[in-house]
């Protein structure tokens, strides 16, 4: 059975329970540990036909539903299920139920934009989102554990096809204006097919992943290659991981996890905080593909990991970076399984450009001229995996996917992301955009800059600027803020420490975020244009080269406020 030639995700997973029927699909590992039951590729199948049954009853094809669940084996069931329906999957993971929670503004922002029409989640999470989201419990609501398998008889296949919308991917930062990557089922289909491919994928596979659900990466990587490969996937949730990192690597030696990853930061925390107690009872020579992608691959993260952990078994060749966004579905390129990172400097390369693979073209983003091997500009991208836009932001899908070269080759996708091919690699080396990512979290800098600006009365309105440092082997994330300088006499006699502290409370209750540094400075010194707008690229140089004459800062090193003489 070719499941490669599957012509919509319903057909893929109706045929992987007709070949496996019998075979476990998924086990969830509760507290990161203990395994619950697994299921089959059967019960699976049969699941997700019942819901889909379901949810039919309750909208249209083509209708948008949120997936809402906590980290669990009833996310894939429900996440099919939509699908089934012929509806659109919008994956969302629930608020934890405090006002303060940062998932509940962009959880809004996901269901007004969508224009979602239900909400498929456990009745259990209803209350405390009812409590803590205005205008989501107003939607209809189908708890899964109110169907019954039965209802998998009454299902009838809905008229879709590859070209048909299968999930709205929204991406991570911005919460004032979400924007819905329409992914479609060939989309999935091409790009689960490329990561199988390249990460030497097979039934005897096995995937642990402790990735976020909702997220590209671990709904794609996860949950859905899985299915394509038709191997055994373990599934924990992202705090267990985060509590004891431990338990990561304790799953793949456990259970012979063959396919793992995550963001540069995963394997950094590992390198941290795995003592040498629980690093010694480790057997990760199962360990074939190592997946590192989300966020800026370290050349010094994957030595350190491979020199802690080679004396367990672990492979300098199960290194795996890779590069995507959710823009590509995911993936864009990877180094393939069994071969060695490649760098140049200290940059890692992000994947080897193969025959097969996808067109990745190196432009200058002002003239759009296409540059030679060895240049740096923007990673333009054309594949079948590229996704076919945002939701109903018909300028911004043609100014981001509808992109062509000065001499009219294309369309392309412009990534916003800057790199280099050479000698067949591609090294990504920045970005063009002023996305940050911290910890495989992309925030935009204007939200954190809103939260820090409204964090004191002393502070200036548009005049707070959030850049990119790294510290620790990982991106982390600076704040530069001028002080109002109407208030001179009463800025004088201000304590300026309590500012720094408003401002890192502030940023992190709101983004979950830990500053790594503060700098308050006088009014009219932040590097702006002649129009008033951010230069945050010379905000970042100005700070790493002394350049700020601060008035009061803050650094982690120092770890303690203190005001500038």
């Amino acid at each position: 059975m070719r499941f490669d030639r599957a012509r919509c995700m319903i057909d893929l997973l109706r045929d992987r329970a007709a070949a496996q029927p019998e075979d476990p699909a998924f086990t969830f590992l509760a507290d990161g540990e203990e395994a619950m039951a697994p299921v089959t590729w059967r019960e699976l199948e049969r699941r997700s036909r019942a819901i889909g049954a379901a949810v039919a009853q309750c909208v249209d094809p083509g209708a948008r539903v949120l997936v809402m669940f906590p980290p669990s084996i009833e996310f894939v069931a429900a996440f099919f299920g939509v699908l089934y329906a012929g509806g659109i999957a919008v994956p969302a993971y629930p608020p934890a139920g405090g006002r303060a929670d940062r998932t509940i503004e962009r959880l809004r922002g996901m269901a007004a934009d969508s224009g979602a029409a239900l909400i498929v989640a456990p009745h259990s999470i209803r209350e405390s989102v009812r409590a803590c989201v205005e205008g989501i419990c107003e939607l209809p609501w189908l708890a899964p554990e109110s169907v019954d398998d039965d209802r998998a008889d009454d299902w009838r296949a809905p008229g879709i096809t590859g070209d048909s919308l299968a999930l709205l991917q929204y991406t991570s930062g911005s919460t004032s204006a979400p924007r819905g990557v329409m992914v479609s089922h060939a989309n999935l289909l091409h790009n689960l097919a490329a990561t199988h491919r390249d990460g030497h994928y097979d039934r005897d596979s096995v995937s642990i992943s402790w990735l976020p659900i909702n997220h590209d990466m671990g709904l794609i990587n996860g949950v859905l290659q899985p299915v394509f490969s038709g191997c055994h996937a373990y599934l924990m949730a992202p705090a267990t991981f985060l509590q004891r990192p431990s338990r990561w690597l304790q799953a793949i030696s456990r259970y012979g996890g063959t396919h793992s990853g995550g963001p540069n930061f995963a394997y950094d925390l590992c390198v941290r905080r795995v003592n040498d107690a629980d690093s010694a009872m480790l057997d990760l020579a199962c360990w074939r593909v190592a997946y590192n992608g989300s966020e800026p691959v370290r050349r010094a993260t994957l030595e350190a990991f491979q020199a802690k952990f080679g004396v367990r078994g672990f492979r300098w060749e199960a290194l795996c970076p890779a590069y995507g966004l959710a823009e590509s579905t995911l993936l864009v390129t990877s180094v393939p399984a069994g071969t060695a990172p490649r760098f140049r400097g200290n940059v890692v390369a992000s994947g080897i450009l193969q025959r097969h693979g996808p067109r990745v073209a190196i432009v200058d983003p002002a003239t759009r001229r296409g540059l030679p091997d060895g240049r740096s500009g923007e990673i333009w991208v054309s594949s079948d995996s590229v996704a076919q836009g945002y939701w109903n932001r018909p300028q911004q899908t043609s100014d981001t996917f509808g992109a062509f070269t000065r001499d009219r080759q294309g369309p392309f996708l412009r990534t916003g992301d800057l790199g280099i091919v050479e000698d067949g690699s591609l090294f990504v080396t920045g970005r063009l955009k002023d996305v940050l990512i911290v910890r495989g979290v992309k925030h935009h800098p204007h939200d954190i800059e809103l939260t820090a600006e409204r964090a004191h009365p002393a502070l200036r309105a548009g005049c707070c600027a959030a850049v990119a440092i790294s510290g620790d082997d990982e991106e982390r994330v600076a704040l530069i803020a001028e002080l109002d300088a109407r208030g001179r006499q009463r800025i004088d006699s201000m304590d300026l420490t309590q500012v720094l502290i408003a401002i890192r409370i502030a940023v992190a209750s709101a983004h979950a975020i830990s500053l790594r540094a503060v700098t308050l400075i006088r009014a009219g010194t932040l590097p702006k244009t002649t129009s008033g707008k951010l230069q945050r690229f010379l905000c970042r140089e100005a700070l790493e080269h002394d350049m700020l004459e601060p008035l009061a800062s803050w650094t982690e090193e120092t770890s303690a406020e203190r005001a500038a003489s």
